[in-house]
């Protein structure tokens, strides 16, 4: 979690309502996100039509891949949020 002074700034903010993270806050975490969509494009593009079992598998790696970092670069950490202000 991000809670220390000494930790890294971070790429995306807290939601307000819910659980996990917004909207990216740094121009890291806007990459982080165009580089995931990139990838699911090319993923479809090339693996579709002749391996759908191997697509969706990728397709969980880089999801779970973009869950962790993004998880560990919010600001705040992930927890639930009732619309307070932290």
């Amino acid at each position: 979690m991000m809670n220390s002074v000494n930790d890294p700034k971070p790429w995306f903010a807290q939601k307000r309502y819910g659980y996990g993270a917004g909207l990216p806050i740094a121009w890291q975490g806007w990459a982080l996100l165009a580089a995931y969509v990139a990838l699911l494009a090319g993923l479809g593009e090339v693996l579709v039509p002749a391996q759908t079992a191997l697509f969706i598998l990728l397709v969980a790696f880089a999801t779970a891949l973009l869950i962790w970092i993004s998880a560990r670069r919010t600001r705040g950490g992930w927890r639930w949020r009732w619309g307070e202000r932290s």
